[in-house]
């Protein structure tokens, strides 16, 4: 009996792309926009009061914003794209953390955590996805 071998047309259309890279620029903006908004140093700004509540000091609010912005802007390329996830993962879970016991509020915590998934989704699918 012949063996039956089954063609699969494995070039990446261009829908493929556009599938693959729209959540990954979707989570890039929205680093880009949390990162950003750190960094106004109004101080009846809500990060604001939000750094200083945590008790460190603003530089560490400066330093979140820096790391959120740069971990956005390292998801672009697929040779920074574990930093950039790990830069973001680690915020994430900081502010999971704030949330829970500084803030107090458990029902924060779920923002955090949703974007902490968006940020692995992204990283499994631009590690792990089909490349040609």
């Amino acid at each position: 009996m012949p063996e039956l071998k089954l063609l699969v047309d494995e070039r990446r259309r261009p829908i493929d792309e556009f599938t693959m890279w729209l959540p990954r620029i979707g989570v890039v903006l929205a680093f880009l926009f949390i990162g950003m908004t750190k960094f106004n140093s109004d101080p009846r700004g809500e990060w604001f009061k939000i750094f200083e509540r945590i008790g460190i000091g603003q530089w560490f609010r400066y330093f979140t914003g820096a790391m959120q912005v740069t971990g956005a802007l390292l998801l672009l390329t697929r040779w920074t794209l574990s930093i950039g996830a790990a830069m973001l993962a680690c915020t994430m879970i900081g502010a999971m953390f704030v949330d829970i016991f500084v803030m107090h509020a458990v029902g924060y915590a779920f923002l955090p955590l949703v974007l902490l998934g968006m940020v692995l989704a992204v990283w499994f699918a631009g590690r792990f996805g089909t490349r040609t």
